[in-house]
């Protein structure tokens, strides 16, 4: 066995264990309204496949990752942050990421996909739009089973003290795919960024 392919298990491992690293439940399962002058991306995860395995998600807007929560199946995260072009990372066994052009007063809905990779499952991150003219859109039948069917979750010591304990493993996954992404064509990343019409 040579010496990269122990650093990825050894990665994969380390990830891994947000699988047990439990989210709290919000006190309350509404999802608030943005203030005026701050956005809101809802990301949602709802599937059978890879559903044991748990995802974190970064703000990496500003070029290092900003630990947003642990997304695990059936549940969702509101996040709030500032107006503007944003970028949020998703960590499992790779990164992957979605663009985002967000304007104040609005909330945004992200879908969080499972995908097979070499020892688990991946992740990646879909913009939802308003205007029907994607696969995940809020006029399909789908949207209100993810939006009902999901529990809305919030960070807990466990999960901030695992972010810390893993914060450089995330950073080398961030700065690996993160080339990766760059490479996408203009239309490749066009699909996979919030426009600030898919606010609500």
């Amino acid at each position: 066995m040579n010496f990269i392919r122990i650093l990825l298990i050894a990665s994969t491992l380390a990830l891994a264990g947000c699988a047990s690293t439990p989210m709290k439940e919000a006190a309350t399962q509404t999802i608030q309204t943005v203030r005026a002058d701050e956005s809101q991306v809802v990301f949602m995860r709802s599937s059978f496949l890879g559903a044991a395995i748990s995802a974190s998600l970064y703000d990496v807007s500003k070029g290092a990752p900003e630990f947003i929560g642990i997304v695990d199946n059936g549940t969702k995260i509101a996040y709030t942050t500032q107006p503007g072009k944003r970028v949020f990372m998703v960590v499992s066994e790779a990164a992957d990421f979605m663009e985002a052009e967000l304007l104040p007063g609005k909330t945004y809905y992200s879908l969080v996909t499972p995908r097979m990779g070499m020892w688990k499952a991946r992740f990646s991150l879909w913009p939802i739009r308003t205007d029907g003219t994607s696969e995940y859109n809020t006029a399909s039948e789908s949207f209100n089973g993810w939006l009902t069917g999901t529990k809305l979750v919030e960070n807990s010591p466990e999960t901030l003290a695992w972010n810390t304990e893993n914060l450089d493993s995330v950073k080398s996954k961030y700065a690996e795919y993160w080339a990766v992404w760059k490479d996408k064509s203009a239309e490749d990343l066009a699909a996979r960024t919030l426009k600030p019409t898919d606010g609500k």
